[in-house]
């Protein structure tokens, strides 16, 4: 893997390191270290949208408020952090389902509130899409991954909905997602509304 072009940088960021310390992590500092990498993470996705995977290093840190040797130690190379970006996305959207359908009015309300996270999940896998079909060894699982961890819970809402008479039930799973992933092509242009459509499409799995 190539190691980021390292640009000097420091200084104390709002994210400390979780490598510190003697003996056994308690697991208040696990909890700190999932927390830290999360912004890290966060801040990392949205500088790939705004500025692609080879966004600097520095603008990274700067987001998530760290010097730059903590990027460097949570994540030695850039693909380790789009690795890391792509599957912290995919578990975010997720572990939605389960609390939107707990929250949401209906299971219908669930899925669509779900399909728009998914739809802001495709906007940054754009973002992340040269880097993913690249021939990098580290990104070979990642789109199996994305179906094993997503495809199930998108029929968990589907099966919700139509137990609920609320949509039609020969509704499928991975071809609503994928879909959907279609619908978000192009999102990039300013013309086109991908949002907009992927209403359309979720509208018309409501029965009359």
């Amino acid at each position: 893997m190539v190691p980021f072009a390292k640009s000097s940088g420091g200084g104390n960021g709002a994210v400390a390191d979780d490598d510190s310390g003697e003996g056994q992590p308690t697991p208040r500092k696990r909890a700190d270290a999932r927390r830290n990498e999360a912004t890290l993470l966060d801040a990392a996705a949205a500088a790939f949208v705004s500025s692609g995977v080879d966004a600097p290093v520095r603008d990274i840190a700067t987001r998530a408020g760290v010097g730059v040797g903590t990027i460097y130690r949570h994540f030695p190379t850039r693909a380790d952090l789009i690795v890391a970006v792509y599957r912290h996305q995919v578990e975010a959207c997720a572990q939605a389902g389960p609390a939107l359908l707990a929250t949401s009015g209906s299971p219908y309300a669930a899925l669509a509130q779900w399909i728009d996270l998914f739809v802001d999940f495709l906007v940054t896998k754009h973002g992340l899409a040269e880097a993913l079909q690249s021939d990098n060894a580290a990104f070979e699982s990642l789109h199996a991954y994305f179906i094993d961890r997503l495809v199930p819970v998108c029929a968990h809402l589907l099966d919700a909905a139509a137990t609920a008479a609320d949509i039609r039930p020969d509704v499928n799973a991975f071809e609503l997602l994928r879909g959907v992933g279609n619908l978000c092509i192009g999102a990039a242009d300013p013309r086109y509304d991908a949002r907009r459509m992927v209403g359309f499409l979720v509208a018309g799995l409501r029965l009359p």
